[in-house]
């Protein structure tokens, strides 16, 4: 098996397409052409995962974080993102990372994993993403299938819950008074795949006579989105809760704001960052938004609405490792993978 089938089935799941702009997913180092022997996972690619990859035997690393996160101007080995790729490229190991398209689904996503963790139930996205796009495109019958396949291939066809969707209408193409069958497809796609589908169609033009259309829709991705929001199946004490959430998800403290004297039932979460969808958490009824990286200024925005809660960035994100671990095992169960065995939090706690 190539490392190219690893990497597609995971995108299949979190589409590329899904990430946000200033996301670099995908693969950051080797060639996807090359056999894979082994898999490490972990949150973050250090040089010391390298060196775990190097002794299990494994020429592939799966994170979440993106090692290569802004441009590499040069490859000198003075930091750790410059050693741990030189290492990698040394040893023949390559690096992909799935970071935000993996947060932005529900169904097999890093929140979907927090709310099992949680015994969340009618969960949904807390902020579905309104940004899509509609590509009609008229093409002959016969060549029908092979554009298709490109267009999948180049971001087109994501439903919010499904890859692959399209919908095909047949009819008569006319050219210079001439018809010939000719078939309509509809896609829609996230706005940020608009590049590389672009790409596609320019190059499916010079071989095929097609023309096309591209509009901008007001429907919302329900499956995709940023954020989660779900339910207790039983109402909880504050407290007890909170507690609850500290052992649950293996946080060595729980910053939270003033309690609210009444017990919670609507929880919203966001792993890693979320901040910002503090407004989404309200509107959304929540009585408790849990999420990471709160500046103090920033709890007093939870102006008696709700709790915000905050368990830090690795601890709300470490479990993402077992979540990649069981798709993939599911998927290839003859295949070597190992969660890794380092620790790449960089904070302790006394």
């Amino acid at each position: 098996m190539k490392i190219k089938e690893i990497i597609g089935y995971l995108e299949s799941i979190a589409p590329p397409a899904l990430q946000e702009s200033y996301d670099n997913s995908g693969l950051l180092v080797g060639n996807k052409g090359k056999k894979a022997k082994g898999a490490i996972i972990c949150l973050d690619s250090t040089e010391e995962v390298i060196d775990e990859a190097i002794e299990k035997g494994c020429n592939l690393v799966i994170a979440h974080h993106p090692i290569i996160f802004k441009g590499l101007k040069r490859l000198t080995g003075n930091n750790y993102i410059e050693r741990t790729v030189l290492k990698a490229i040394k040893n023949d190991i390559a690096i992909y990372a799935i970071h935000t398209n993996l947060d932005n689904v529900l169904e097999n996503g890093v929140n979907s994993k927090i709310a099992a963790l949680l015994n969340l139930e009618k969960t949904s996205v807390l902020a579905p993403k309104q940004n899509l796009k509609k590509l009609e495109i008229t093409v002959p019958v016969d060549n029908s299938d092979g554009v298709r396949k490109a267009l999948y291939e180049a971001g087109a066809g994501w439903s919010g819950r499904e890859e692959e969707v399209s919908y095909a209408s047949l009819g008569v193409r006319y050219n210079n008074g001439d018809g010939v069958p000719g078939l309509k497809i509809e896609f829609h796609f996230p706005s940020n795949a608009t590049g590389s589908i672009l790409g596609c169609l320019t190059e499916l033009q010079s071989e095929i006579d097609l023309s096309y259309n591209i509009h901008a829709i007001e429907n919302q991705q329900t499956g995709v989105g940023s954020g989660l929001v779900g339910e207790l199946e039983e109402a909880m004490e504050e407290m007890d809760f909170l507690k609850m959430l500290k052992k649950n998800m293996d946080a060595g403290v729980v910053k939270y704001t003033a309690l609210q004297d009444k017990k919670i039932k609507r929880v919203a979460l966001c792993g890693g960052s979320g901040g910002f969808l503090l407004p989404a958490a309200k509107a959304a009824g929540a009585d408790i938004f849990i999420t990471a990286d709160y500046k103090y200024h920033e709890y007093f925005d939870a102006d008696g609405d709700l709790i915000i809660a905050d368990i830090g960035h690795y601890e709300s994100e470490q479990f993402t490792k077992q979540l990649l671990f069981d798709i993939l095992s599911d998927k290839f169960p003859n295949f070597a993978l190992h969660l890794t065995e380092v620790n790449t939090n960089p904070v302790n706690y006394l």
